[in-house]
């Protein structure tokens, strides 16, 4: 049996056996890539132009921004070029750089979707202390903190998964290298240390999910309490393309890695992990775009601008 030191490639799961399935799972990624490639570029551009959206929200919508393009550029593109060229082979390193950016951003876009949740709490249950709670200086020190814990959660997942001895084979039963995969060609009595820091994982998890929920449900209280029809309602604008961001990255997560094992298989798997891997980083601007209207007027002013820009050239 093969261990870790002899394996310089692993083989990723295909989409498909033949050539036209192939070419059409190539075309609809990339239509995926381009689409959240595109509106997040659009996010990011409007967030760091417009001055009207110079305030905490949109700072930390501006983090969740380039967290999703990361998340969507680690695990596409190789599965892109994959299918394009028939192959399933990615290095050992390539593996190893995948897992590590992957739970990298992965885990960082978790830990800004909790501080967004506590900005909404203090803007509309605190409103009189949120310029001194959420300051620039205060919003860059969350900010690099959930950059900083997503790095050390990195390099300790990565870490440990690689150095298991490998005895199961290379074939990953996955489009990307993913921990719960690579842990299944572990031998039997070498991956307990790495499931060990998953259920860890999935407590700090559980804890950030429970900080989100009380969060809601006094922000929900206060709305309800709001005596204007307006407030109410400009407050769920800004808290409901939120909440729907989480519950999309929390639900595709958690399905993925708890669903019962008595539906689990290769497809089902393979459908799964494009559910919270893939969709989420395209899906969220078009959430933030439809539900918020600050920033749906900052993208069409920016495309307004650009759009003439182009003609004065012309």
């Amino acid at each position: 049996m093969p261990n870790s030191s002899s394996i310089t490639e692993f083989l990723l799961l295909p989409f498909a056996d033949t050539r036209e399935l192939q070419l059409l799972h190539f075309t609809l990624f990339l239509a995926i890539y381009l689409a959240a490639l595109l509106g997040n570029g659009l996010i990011l551009t409007a967030a760091a132009c417009d001055h009207r959206l110079h305030t905490p929200m949109y700072f930390f919508l501006l983090n969740l921004a380039v967290l999703d393009l990361g998340c969507i550029s680690t695990t596409l593109p190789k599965a892109m070029a994959n299918s394009l060229w028939d192959t399933r082979a990615i290095s050992y390193q390539g593996c190893a750089s995948q897992v590590l950016f992957f739970v990298f951003f992965f885990g960082s876009e978790y830990s800004i979707v909790t501080i967004m949740a506590y900005d909404r709490y203090i803007a509309i249950c605190k409103p009189l202390h949120y310029g001194t709670l959420l300051g620039s200086r205060a919003c860059a020190q969350m900010a690099a903190a959930a950059w900083g814990s997503g790095v050390l959660y990195a390099l300790l997942h990565t870490a440990s998964t690689f150095s298991l001895p490998l005895c199961q084979g290379n074939a990953v039963d996955q489009f990307f290298c993913e921990i719960p995969q690579i842990l299944k060609l572990s031998c039997t009595d070498s991956y307990l240390r790495e499931a060990g820091f998953l259920m860890f994982s999935a407590f700090l998890g559980f804890g950030c999910l429970s900080f989100i929920v009380v969060s809601y449900v006094q922000i929900f209280m206060a709305v309800l309490r709001m005596p204007s029809e307006q407030g109410r309602h400009k407050a769920f604008s800004t808290c409901l393309p939120h909440l729907a961001v989480v519950s999309l990255f929390v639900n595709t997560g958690v399905f993925a890695y708890l669903k019962p094992p008595s539906i689990s298989s290769p497809s089902m798997d393979l459908v799964v992990s494009v559910l919270y891997s893939v969709v989420p980083p395209a899906v969220n601007p078009l959430i933030y775009c439809m539900k918020n209207q600050e920033l749906r007027d900052a993208v069409r002013t920016l495309l307004e601008y650009t759009y003439f820009q182009h003609i004065r050239l012309e």
